[in-house]
């Protein structure tokens, strides 16, 4: 006798699909500086932001941090704390946030990125919407317990 084992989790035909899965690994500096991308993709092509993607299916979220990064950067990073769980209402997109630690690698522009700035607070704050900037903040700051915000793609709701 078989059975499949997802039979358990087949959604009902009623209910709708949270969202998208996503990642940001904010990677920040001693000097608490961070870092971010100049985006060369949608969304928001040619904007700054920190490491960020969706998780692919199959993929361990840390895994996809790790993934992201490098594929961003050229940097090789450890996921630390989970810092942050943010739900873009208008996107129905889950962002999952890690501080991460750089272990190795070289900055390097590429096909995602085209530029790297590491931003103050006060400048991440000035050159990313609110709605990611707080992910920023919620990083740097050392409680131990993770943010749970939702937005809609610009501004915390």
């Amino acid at each position: 006798l078989t059975q499949d084992p997802w039979r358990a989790y087949q959604i009902h035909p009623d209910h709708r699909v949270a969202g998208w899965v996503g990642m940001d690994g904010v990677i920040a500096a001693r000097d608490g500086r961070i870092l971010l991308v100049k985006r060369n993709h949608e969304p928001a092509y040619g904007r700054w932001a920190f490491p960020s993607g969706f998780v692919d299916a199959g993929e361990v979220v840390e895994d996809a941090a790790v993934r992201e990064v490098r594929e961003e950067t050229g940097l090789e990073v450890e996921p630390g704390a989970l810092t942050g769980v943010y739900k873009n209402m208008t996107r129905a997109i889950i962002g999952i946030v890690f501080r991460c630690k750089i272990t190795g690698g070289a900055l390097a522009t590429n096909n995602e990125a085209t530029a790297f700035h590491w931003a103050t607070e006060a400048e991440a704050a000035e050159m990313m919407t609110e709605a990611f900037a707080i992910r920023v903040l919620d990083a740097l700051r050392s409680s131990a317990i993770p943010a749970v915000r939702s937005h809609d793609g610009v501004r915390p709701l």
